[in-house]
């Protein structure tokens, strides 16, 4: 029996990735560099972000650039994108199903708590979460499965009994890693790469309904169950 739902943050309740991979596509163009897709996909889903980017910069212009003011920059712009966007479609409608099932809602984030906590507060969801953890809670983020057996732990469930929702390989690996059943749901930029490690793909949240996934969990469990 399912008792607990766990959510990853960004690219899954916020679209932040597609924001701040245009950010620094701009910083880039402005230097006259090109930031790729396939260097970009490598540090989605990880802790990487807040230094990666500017170090690949700098070594593409090959002489030493103005890190503080190109940080500055590329993160005003990164927040101006992301204060236009709505909720992910279907995931508030997941949580306060979850909350009327009195089902433990846990999140699990490479980011840092304060950057998750601030966006949930702003969009007044933080009132839904009985665990948050993210990258200062762990020595090793996502693909490691430290951050889920963090949030299971703290929500009092054994792996068998939690759903997580994630939207990139590498949070899939540490979801799989913890021994959790999976669903990804793809962003924009995810879209494009493998997601086959997961239990279930959706395009969105809205594509089905906590009640059904909670009973095609459940089918797919006696079924495994009456083969074993």
């Amino acid at each position: 029996m399912i008792q607990a739902l766990i959510f990853d943050f960004d690219g899954l309740i916020l679209e932040t990735e597609e924001p701040i991979y245009q950010s620094w596509q701009e910083i880039y163009r402005e230097y006259g560099c090109e930031l790729s897709f396939e260097y970009w996909s490598s540090i989605i889903g990880t802790s990487d972000f807040a230094s990666s980017p500017i170090t690949n910069l700098e070594k593409q212009v090959g002489i030493p650039i103005l890190r503080d003011e190109i940080t500055k920059k590329q993160h005003e712009r990164e927040m101006e994108l992301i204060l236009q966007k709505p909720v992910l479609p279907g995931v508030e409608e997941y949580l306060t199903r979850a909350h009327e099932l009195k089902m433990g809602i846990g999140l699990a984030s490479s980011s840092t708590c304060e950057w998750v906590t601030g966006h949930l507060k702003r969009l007044d969801l933080l009132h839904y979460f009985d665990s948050i953890k993210g990258s200062d809670d762990v020595e090793k983020t996502k693909p490691d499965p430290a951050l889920y057996n963090a949030v299971i732990n703290e929500l009092g469930v054994k792996a068998g009994e939690a759903i997580v929702f994630e939207d990139s390989p590498k949070g899939i690996q540490a979801a799989k890693s913890a021994g959790l059943f999976c669903v990804v749901v793809p962003n924009a930029l995810t879209r494009k790469l493998p997601l086959d490690n997961a239990d279930m793909i959706l395009e969105s949240l809205n594509d089905l309904s906590l009640d059904v996934l909670l009973n095609k969990f459940n089918r797919q469990v006696g079924s495994i169950s009456q083969l074993s």
